[in-house]
């Protein structure tokens, strides 16, 4: 199992729900964090109590739907000058339920690509090579089980494109320490899950970081939190090992 202690994790989203709440668990394990959010303002609580846990800590701005912002924030963490071991593109938008779901609007599939697939891209884009350089790295892309639902299209569209680029993008790193798979926290009582879903969100920890400290070279999985809930992080790494292959065949 990997130990991240003292190793830099990004986290975006990390501001409420599951970001924050994988945030804190990162900082458990005395893992340093990059942490994102739209506005400054908004990781202030996050900040205060992962410094609180003895690890360092970031805070980053940017509104993922401006591309130019995600590239500047990406430039900004450059200057920082540490390195990122670790990428958890938690950040998402789920733009609108829609009844009359053949009047959905060209916006819902702009937005929900720019927020859910072009901004995570260009994150994994941007550190990738570098640790395929140093040899080490993990990726989390957050994407959704949600299906057969076509009144939430653009969001639906957005995490199949994401899932996509992701399983491609893996088979280029099989076999080696960096590994880049997708995670589902399930459908949580979040922001963005709303008051009706079933699961809490401490549910999701630690499936929804478990990714984080798989050991056995395998990418473009899908490790599906609701799988894990309820075990220690071992129990979860163990059974990830043994029950999540890789979609690449032998």
């Amino acid at each position: 199992m990997v130990d991240v202690k003292g190793k830099w994790a990004l986290i975006t989203g990390a501001a409420r729900g599951i970001g924050y709440l994988t945030a804190k668990f990162m900082a458990e394990r005395g893992c340093n964090l990059l942490l994102h959010s739209r506005s400054l303002a908004h990781t202030e609580k996050v900040m205060e109590e992962v410094k609180a846990l003895g690890v360092s800590a970031y805070d980053l701005e940017a509104e993922l739907s401006d591309l130019n912002a995600v590239q500047k924030m990406l430039e900004d963490i450059d200057k920082l000058g540490v390195q990122v071991d670790i990428v958890m593109n938690n950040a998402g938008v789920q733009v609108a339920y829609r009844n009359e779901y053949f009047d959905t609007p060209v916006s819902d599939y702009t937005e929900s690509f720019k927020i859910n697939t072009i901004a995570p891209m260009m994150i994994c884009y941007h550190f990738m090579p570098k640790m395929i350089e140093r040899g080490f790295g993990r990726i989390l892309n957050t994407t959704s089980g949600i299906r057969l639902e076509p009144q939430q299209a653009g969001y639906s569209a957005s995490k199949a494109a994401l899932d996509k680029v992701t399983v491609d993008l893996g088979s280029t790193v099989e076999g080696t320490d960096v590994m880049i798979n997708l995670t589902d926290p399930g459908w949580c009582r979040t922001d963005l899950g709303g008051p009706h879903a079933p699961n809490a969100p401490e549910s999701a920890i630690p499936g929804i970081a478990v990714g984080v400290f798989v050991d056995d070279k395998k990418s473009g999985r899908y490790l599906n939190a609701p799988f894990f809930a309820g075990m220690s992080l071992e129990d979860a790494v163990e059974k990830a090992h043994r029950e999540f292959d890789s979609p690449y065949g032998k």
